[in-house]
């Protein structure tokens, strides 16, 4: 949620407009991660409900795990103790002293499911189609929010963060210290010639993915520079040694392709160049020191990491 601009205001804002809709109830904001859901927003603190801001739950001990996202339909329970259907959640129920449930859904114009827009009671109550369609009104709305956000700062082609992002947020948000790894794909305009330009997006596409996998086992994040250039950032303050393994997992991942691109023996090659916050580096000295290690990989032969060479 860091990353979206005035993420808070517009969070406050939906709640209140939900609230309107139905003043007695709890109004909640989730996100879904990693198999979790996280309570963002709160719409007043209220001591009756047991739930709070930061709340993080195993997904299949949520109510919401139960809305049908794929038909983007609302989850409505307006008398949770008569539900034989949820006699698996009964003890969360009663612990969090909820008894009337309105769950909906908020999708991103990709399909992702974000989250859930939630309206909840310590009692049974009646839920009518006019606050529920209110609800999903105000969830929609929201949808296009962050889209809207995702337009600006991810890569419209394999979905990572873009290159305004890094610029953006680098100092504001990784001055922490850590390594930047600068990769380029080794063989890739063979691909593109001898393919065509939908196989190389296929290619770069796929490169993303695993990217995306990787840094969500690890505190960083993943940017499409352009081309086939790549930038991880990760947050983390290891030994060189340390750093090594993490890209040679990565060299692992990517020189591994199905017939007939292995033909071409596609890999990449990766700079890394290491930062402290003690540094005060902004983000181009960085880039370019990771591209000078970079220079050095692909000099080396490709299909290898090295570090700055100032290191």
């Amino acid at each position: 949620m860091q990353y979206y601009k005035n993420f808070d205001e517009i969070a406050r804002d939906i709640l209140a407009m939900a609230k309107e809709s139905l003043p007695d109830r709890l109004i909640y904001l989730t996100s879904f991660a990693r198999k979790k859901q996280m309570i963002l927003k709160l719409s007043e603190p209220n001591p009756s409900i047991h739930i709070h801001e930061g709340m993080v739950i195993d997904i299949n001990d949520t109510v919401c795990n139960q809305i049908d996202f794929d038909n983007n339909a609302p989850l409505i329970y307006e008398d949770m103790s008569r539900e034989t259907k949820l006699d698996d959640l009964r003890q969360a129920l009663i612990g969090a002293n909820i008894n009337s449930y309105l769950g909906v859904p908020i999708i991103l114009s990709n399909g992702e499911a974000f989250g859930t827009l939630c309206a909840v009671h310590t009692h049974a109550n009646t839920i009518t189609a006019k606050s529920t369609n209110t609800i999903q009104t105000i969830a929609k709305m929201f949808s296009y929010y962050l889209d809207l956000e995702r337009l600006a700062y991810r890569d419209s082609l394999t979905g990572l963060y873009n290159r305004q992002f890094l610029y953006k947020y680098f100092e504001e948000k990784f001055g922490t210290g850590g390594a930047l790894f600068f990769l380029d794909l080794d063989g890739f305009k063979n691909i593109n010639d001898s393919y065509g330009h939908e196989a190389g997006d296929f290619i770069l596409r796929e490169v993303a993915l695993r990217l995306e996998g990787f840094v969500q086992r690890h505190n960083g994040v993943a940017v499409r520079l352009g081309g086939d250039e790549f930038v991880i950032n990760l947050i983390d303050h290891l030994s060189k040694e340390e750093w090594g393994k993490h890209a040679e997992y990565l060299l692992s991942q990517l020189s591994s392709w199905d017939i007939p691109l292995e033909g071409f023996q596609l890999s990449v090659s990766i700079g890394i160049a290491l930062y402290a916050p003690s540094d005060g580096n902004p983000l181009k000295v960085v880039l370019k020191q990771a591209d000078n290690a970079l220079y050095s990989a692909k000099a080396m032969g490709k299909n290898t990491y090295q570090f700055n060479p100032d290191l």
